[in-house]
């Protein structure tokens, strides 16, 4: 548990926040920075066949103990950087030895509570280690936490030969947060046969399910002019871009009003003056016929937009961002079902609601890699009440280490 909570207090000090709009891989420098330190700390713990590639896909080897070479190689995966939402830089991670249950407060935002009447799962919580950040950060669990699994469950297979276990292959990529996170892998170089991500929420997270996603851009062209002579000539790009967002459905369709197996329509960002505009949304659904009808309704907001501003410049481009990993898993559940024989074991409760949102395993298993998510501890992400729990990442270390296991037995 020592071990496990000086990585992870480590590691959510380096700023490896992502930047959708920076056309390098990885996007920031400060991913760099984690994945330097990670690849001495292999090193360090002994993992062989070390290799950081030019996209900051960084890879080892844990070798398959005697008498197993012949099981199924699995990958298991953590992505370096974090959210957007909040600033990532000056993290000052918060340790809350045996939380009593009282709502904690942020020294660097005092109107800030993070409360068990609001967030229930902190009850459970209650005699545990939780881990904060000071009120003007996000935290970094996600996915930080799930660096600080991976990384401590290889330590310990690489000094506990009694595990026995086939090849293990441990893959730290950068860009998730983004929607880049392992385009740029060599599957083949990988080698993996199945894989997991370190990516779930809360402790006995399993999901195998997940939203399918596209991205929408919308740019506009409008025509400016003194706005005091402006009459029947002026065209605003502004205005234009402001109706579709007003246009778009709101109850039943947005964020905001969805839960479970809803999809939505979200817009999420907005440039725009008279003559220019640039308005990015995201489309969502567990099924890939509710994506094409919101499409639609995209294509059919556009269309009346153009259509009531004469002269106007509108240009809709959609582009597939990744798919529900169900439509491939559930082909082979293995990796399933194995999960749900370690949580028995370990007498953790499977969650498994499928994803309102999506993984690297989403892109991975739509590539031909099964690879569900599971949890590595952390709650609230993109947030700056995010927390993480040490006895739950302790836990997802348990996991790990009997799943790998437990995949020693198994055969292709």
């Amino acid at each position: 548990m020592s071990e496990l909570l000086n990585r992870f207090l480590r590691y959510v000090q380096i700023d490896t926040q992502s930047d959708d709009t920076s056309p390098t891989t990885p996007s920031t420098p400060g991913q760099w920075d984690l994945l330097y330190l990670l690849r001495d700390e292999l090193n360090e713990i002994g993992a062989l066949d070390i290799h950081l590639d030019e996209f900051g896909i960084l890879t080892a080897t844990i070798p398959a103990t005697p008498g197993c070479e012949d099981a199924p190689v699995i990958a298991l995966f953590a992505h370096v950087d974090t959210a957007r939402e909040m600033p990532g830089r000056g993290v000052k991670p918060r340790v809350h030895y045996n939380y009593d249950g009282k709502p904690i407060r942020f020294p660097d935002n005092p109107d800030l509570v993070l409360d068990s009447a609001d967030y229930p799962l902190l009850a459970d919580k209650i005699g545990q280690t939780i881990v904060t950040a000071s009120g003007a950060t996000l935290l970094g669990g996600d996915d930080k936490a799930g660096v600080a699994v991976v990384m401590t469950a290889a330590n310990y297979l690489l000094n506990h030969l009694e595990v026995s276990h086939g090849k293990v292959r441990l893959c730290f990529n950068p860009d998730e947060e983004i929607g880049r996170g392992t385009h740029k892998l060599d599957l083949e170089f990988l080698g993996a046969d199945f894989a997991y991500t370190l990516d779930g929420r809360e402790r006995g997270e399993l999901v195998y399910e997940t939203f399918s996603a596209d991205r929408a851009d919308i740019t506009l062209k409008g025509y400016s002019i003194h706005p005091g002579k402006s009459k029947g000539k002026m065209i605003s790009a502004l205005r234009a871009a402001a109706k579709i967002v007003a246009l778009l459905p709101f109850e039943g369709c947005a964020p905001e009003t969805t839960d479970g197996r809803d999809g939505f329509i979200h817009p999420i960002e907005l440039k725009a003056d008279v003559v220019d505009a640039r308005l990015h949304l995201i489309l969502r659904d567990f099924e890939l016929d509710g994506l094409a009808e919101k499409r639609q309704v995209v294509r059919d907001i556009c269309a009346a937009v153009k259509e009531q501003t004469p002269g106007l410049k509108l240009d809709l481009t959609f582009k597939e961002q990744y798919r529900n990993m169900r439509y491939w898993l559930e082909k082979d559940m293995r990796p399933v079902d194995l999960v749900f024989e370690v949580y028995e074991d370990l007498g953790i409760t499977p969650i498994t609601n499928p994803m309102r949102g999506g993984t690297d395993g989403a892109m991975l298993t739509e590539r031909g890699l099964p690879t569900p998510n599971i949890f590595r501890g952390s709650d609230n992400a993109h947030g700056p009440l995010e927390y993480a729990c040490v006895e739950d990442m302790e836990l997802s270390v348990k996991m790990v280490v009997r799943l790998i296991g437990r995949w020693g037995h198994e055969t292709m």
